[in-house]
């Protein structure tokens, strides 16, 4: 017999590969898998962290607070240190008020800006 165990989180968030919204952070239980995506707006190395890596991603509802250890740092560099927009799946973690994501994997999502953009610009002979 299944035993039935109540739960205070809603079942249906986004999961990998689709990308949670950061106004919708709160919905996952800590340790779900998720996958964010956002415009890099912030990233840090303070030099006590051991090569650990904390970015903030924006999207349109708010930020995303990304932890990236430094094992996952270096199979991600490129991604880590050039990338204007990133995907981010990972774990969320609640510690202290705070909410992140714990990443696993990074992809560098930068040429999307360029299909963003062109969606929004006047094609040539429009006057805007």
């Amino acid at each position: 017999m299944p035993i039935d165990i109540p739960r205070s989180y809603p079942d249906d968030w986004p999961r990998p590969p689709s990308c949670l919204q950061a106004s919708r952070l709160e919905e996952p239980p800590t340790g779900a898998r998720i996958a964010v995506a956002g415009l890099v707006i912030l990233r840090q190395r303070p030099g006590t962290a051991r090569g650990t890596i904390f970015l903030t991603l924006e999207d349109e509802t708010g930020v995303v607070n990304v932890v990236v250890w430094n094992k996952i740092y270096q199979r991600f560099r490129r991604a880590v240190i050039a990338g204007r927009m990133l995907r981010v799946t990972g774990r969320l973690e609640r510690a202290h008020g705070v909410t992140h994501v714990i990443a696993d994997e990074i992809e560098d999502i930068s040429h999307m800006l360029d299909e963003l953009l062109a969606e929004h610009l006047p094609t040539e002979g429009e006057t805007g």
